[in-house]
């Protein structure tokens, strides 16, 4: 590895973008700025980073669900959470997925090379705004609420695309399935879960951290 540590940027405000990237540009060699899941699929194997930071929430592939994809395609590389997203539950979720730090984009910046350091290194990190006292080892062997386990990898990209509002098509041709499979996929998903009304597969997508909830805020002076 060379001294500066090679990249990879994944959030879907290109302002955001913009702004962790002159950040870091002085002591890290940004490789590529990307706007969703899929995206950070696609580049990762070509580019190779040694650190990934990337959203929870991302249209097409939520952060989670292409963690999940990269611990396969990109084992090497550091994962970083960089959200807006407080839900201690998640931050859990995505360190037992693989994570090496988790961050809210309220963090003052030191925080992020602090957690790019520790990642290189092969330790952890996560910010005092979600543990909030507790122990790091405490904190993450708190029981987790049902993060979906029961679904598929696949059954999880139907659910967080047509809760996005796709229609069939456009998650077939995004899948590269037919509209036939997805509306099997539709079917097994709600009939799985529970869930009787595209209202109610919408509510489960965004309390599973697929969608945001709300519209992004101010970022914060301090990134």
């Amino acid at each position: 590895m060379n001294c500066r540590p090679r990249v990879l940027l994944a959030d879907d405000h290109t302002i955001l973008l913009d702004s962790f990237k002159r950040l870091l540009e002085p002591t890290c060699e940004v490789v590529g700025c990307v706007r969703d899941g899929r995206e950070v699929l696609e580049v990762a194997p070509k580019l190779k980073p040694d650190v990934i930071v990337l959203d929870v929430s991302m249209p097409r592939l939520n952060g989670l669900d292409a963690c999940r994809q990269l611990r396969r395609t990109n084992p090497e590389a550091r994962l970083i959470f960089l959200t807006v997203n407080e839900d201690a539950d998640l931050a859990v979720e995505a360190f037992r997925l693989g994570a090496s730090a988790y961050l809210l984009k309220s963090c003052a910046s030191s925080e992020l090379f602090t957690a790019i350091q520790n990642a290189l290194q092969g330790k952890i990190y996560i910010t005092p705004l979600i543990t909030k006292g507790t122990p790091i080892g405490v904190f993450l062997s708190r029981e987790l609420k049902a993060l979906s386990e029961d679904l598929t990898e696949r059954q999880r990209e139907v659910l967080q695309l047509l809760a996005e509002g796709r229609l069939m098509k456009e998650v077939a041709d995004i899948l590269k399935v037919t509209p036939r499979t997805v509306a099997f996929h539709k079917y097994t998903i709600m009939e799985e879960l529970g869930l009787k009304t595209t209202a109610e597969l919408v509510q489960y997508a965004v309390q599973h951290g697929m969608l945001v909830t709300k519209p992004m805020g101010r970022p914060s002076a301090s990134l």
